[in-house]
């Protein structure tokens, strides 16, 4: 069991729905140890926020307008080490947790999971833990130890910003809306493309675009869809927190609450 955490917590939260951060100020805020003290709808403006409010936690999506979450997390880690960073992202975990755990990350939670989870996720972090779930964990050892359930390595050698170019290429985006979106060149884009599917050993730009509709299928469904990388399935909750001091146990009697 986790020992309680003094508090309250500050938190800053980014995601670009306006929705998706209500939703999780909502959720924290059932518990007292936390208090949402800011937010931000992408990379920039969250910069400047953090700069200003220096919040123990930042919640962040990966999928932002602008500069990445990626890029924002390298950012926290080098400037702020003392901010930790916990990702809440409809971005497949299987396909950019670890990238977002060498970045800075101290855990990793799916938008499919529910707010029990991400709240028991908000304690670990807040517990000098690592975040992830069962199911995640088995697959990052997995990866570390070079026999991870992929069909092939290649997508393991794409840059940060390539893994950026190919999620917008599945969102359907032309190459100017790209360029726009990461503020670069067409021309630079089109580079990367040509990169892709190079690394990636895909013989036309058809067949990259295909690739990277699955990719954004793996982002929707978690998993699920049968995309081009195989992996673990079925998820298991990130786990338990200790209750709020004042607060009761739940109904199981075990003195522990489902955060």
């Amino acid at each position: 069991m986790l020992p309680p955490m003094p508090g309250p917590h500050r938190v800053f939260l980014v995601d670009e729905a306006p929705l998706m951060r209500e939703a999780v100020r909502l959720w924290l805020g059932r518990d007292g140890r936390f208090q949402v003290c800011g937010e931000a709808p992408d990379a920039a403006e969250a910069w400047d926020q953090v700069a200003r409010l220096v919040p123990g936690l930042v919640v962040t999506e990966l999928a932002l307008p602008g500069r990445s979450g990626l890029e924002l997390i390298k950012d926290l880690r080098a400037h702020y080490p003392q901010v930790r960073v916990l990702v809440f992202s409809r971005c497949s975990e299987h396909l950019y947790a670890a990238r977002a755990l060498r970045a800075g990350a101290r855990g990793y939670v799916h938008k499919r999971a529910s707010g029990e989870e991400l709240l028991a996720a908000v304690c670990q972090v807040m517990s000098g833990r690592i975040a992830v779930n069962a199911d995640l964990a088995l697959h990052l050892v997995e990866e570390l130890v070079g026999v991870a359930l992929q069909e092939g390595p290649e997508w393991q050698n794409l840059t940060d910003r390539e893994m950026e170019v190919l999620r917008l290429l599945g969102e359907a985006r032309t190459v100017r809306e790209i360029a726009a979106s990461l503020h670069l060149s067409p021309k630079t884009v089109e580079t990367h493309r040509v990169n892709l599917m190079r690394k990636l050993r895909l013989q036309s730009s058809a067949e990259l675009l295909r690739f990277a509709l699955q990719v954004a299928e793996e982002d929707l469904t978690g998993g699920q869809g049968g995309g081009p990388w195989k992996r673990p399935h079925g998820v298991a909750p990130i786990g338990r927190c200790p209750p709020e001091p004042g607060r009761p146990a739940d109904a199981s009697g075990s003195g522990d609450v489902a955060c």
